[in-house]
């Protein structure tokens, strides 16, 4: 049985990667959220396996939506996308209960090992 993603980034470029990325694997994206607020909105609706979040955005940032979707779901399993290398931002992230920091850009195998190594967990 496939695992469904949900992708929250508000670069339709990004969304498309990652569909991409995805086609022809056991992970299949079930919801694109362009910023915090529809993700955190739509999150127990669809109870997907996975979120992978951006972390800057319109409205609220990723790492505010993370906060909030794992306080009301404890067990979400988020993945954090950034290109924001920062230590402090990667420890916040981390903090908040994210389980993985993938940077941008990134390549097919770093996605598909990441997935695999958090739904495993």
């Amino acid at each position: 049985m496939g695992k469904n993603i949900m992708v929250v980034d508000d670069s339709r470029m990004l969304q498309l990667q990652i569909k991409k990325v995805l086609e022809g694997t056991d992970y299949e994206v079930v919801a694109y959220c362009q910023d915090g607020e529809t993700a955190v909105a739509q999150y127990g609706e669809i109870a997907p396996d996975l979120v992978m979040m951006d972390i800057v955005m319109p409205g609220i940032d990723g790492l505010e939506a993370a906060r909030e979707i794992i306080e009301d779901h404890p067990n979400a399993k988020i993945v954090m996308l950034s290109s924001l290398a920062y230590d402090d931002t990667i420890n916040e992230a981390k903090a908040i209960g994210a389980k993985a920091f993938i940077y941008k850009p990134f390549e097919r195998e770093q996605i598909l090992t990441t997935l695999e190594h958090v739904l495993s967990e």
